[in-house]
């Protein structure tokens, strides 16, 4: 009798520590009534460290540990030949088990398309493509921002948009494309959020410009770029002037070796 009572204190015990462990899970899902948001140039999948290569499991997990609500992405191929002819784009939405996803190509490149991509948590609609300009003769790389409309639980709907401006030296380019980005954000009349890669300092004329009409997730921002040793900051996200929108949180998370940018997340409190 005294041996079967000692079982069950043990299976009792092993039932309690079960349990418990699962609500620490449950706890790890973002807070009600906020939005995590990720930006991330994926350097289509490429691992600087091992040219050729490309790990798309390793930019997935890197997403994945961050559990994020919308995901804006730069650098991502579709179809082409250096990185196996795959559509990153589907493929980690895939493997993340988004609701949403919406790529816009900038370019066609190496036989397929090359451009920026949208990951959501959440319903998406009212997909859109904007072609940003470039000054003819400058040879910039064409660019675009990719706009959705986010149905968020309870109704709520908000924009979101991710971008990745012309990376010359010059600043001309990003000063025209940063105005036409202005002027969509001042047409818009849902609450708006815009990720990615500006390739632009914050002390530069271009997000000066930016800042006239978004507020950024940080202002002392960490530095996003080179991975190993970082000197830059030129990955942002930010919510349009105005927005119903409260920053809870902003963060670098220090992923060195699937990308050549680091990513960065922040959790949005939706007033």
């Amino acid at each position: 009798m005294k041996r079967l009572f000692r079982q069950f204190l043990i299976l009792s015990s092993m039932m309690l520590m079960l349990s418990c462990s699962e609500r620490v899970y449950k706890t790890d899902t973002p807070a009600v009534g906020t939005l995590k948001v990720m930006s991330y140039n994926i350097h289509h999948a490429n691992p600087p460290s091992v040219p050729g290569k490309i790990d798309l499991d390793a930019i997935a997990k890197t997403i994945a540990d961050q559990k994020p609500d919308l995901v804006a992405l730069q650098e991502v191929d579709v179809n082409t030949q250096r990185s196996g002819k795959i559509n990153e784009a589907s493929m980690l939405a895939m493997k993340l088990g988004m609701k949403g996803l919406f790529f816009a190509k900038a370019i066609d490149h190496d036989g397929g398309e090359y451009g920026v991509a949208i990951l959501s948590k959440y319903p998406i609609s009212e997909q859109q493509i904007h072609r940003l300009p470039t000054k003819e003769g400058t040879k910039g790389e064409p660019r675009v921002l990719a706009t959705v409309q986010v149905n968020l639980p309870g109704g709520k709907k908000i924009r979101f948009a991710s971008t990745h401006l012309d990376a010359q030296q010059s600043d001309m380019n990003r000063l025209l494309q940063i105005a036409e980005i202005n002027k969509i954000a001042q047409q818009e009349q849902l609450p708006l959020i815009i990720a990615g890669d500006l390739n632009a300092t914050p002390e530069s004329a271009v997000i000066k410009q930016f800042d006239e009409q978004f507020t950024r997730t940080c202002q002392d921002c960490a530095f996003t770029i080179p991975v190993i040793n970082p000197t830059k900051t030129i990955d942002f996200i930010a919510y349009r002037i105005g927005s119903a929108f409260e920053v809870v949180s902003h963060q670098i998370i220090p992923e060195r070796y699937a990308s050549d940018h680091l990513p960065i997340v922040s959790v949005f409190k939706l007033n």
